[in-house]
């Protein structure tokens, strides 16, 4: 119970709710990046835009972790 800061998860949902919406977005890039990997492997620059995509799928929790450890005890 000492990390729990119910502050900071409040304050920042606004925020998240809003990275939920970039995440939806680099979902779609992640399945299109995917499908043209499959089609031509030799793309590499296919990778680097599924490992972005990756990142901002998980924008969300990275996003209500920041705003908690924020918040001071």
């Amino acid at each position: 119970m000492d990390d729990c800061r119910p502050l900071g998860f409040l304050i920042g949902l606004p925020f998240a709710f809003i990275s939920l919406i970039f995440s939806l977005v680099g979902l779609v890039i992640w399945l299109l990046g995917s499908i043209v990997s499959c089609i031509c492997p030799c793309c590499s620059c296919c990778v680097g835009i599924v490992n972005m995509a990756m990142s901002i799928v998980r924008l969300p929790l990275e996003v209500v972790r920041w705003f908690v450890d924020q918040i001071p005890c």
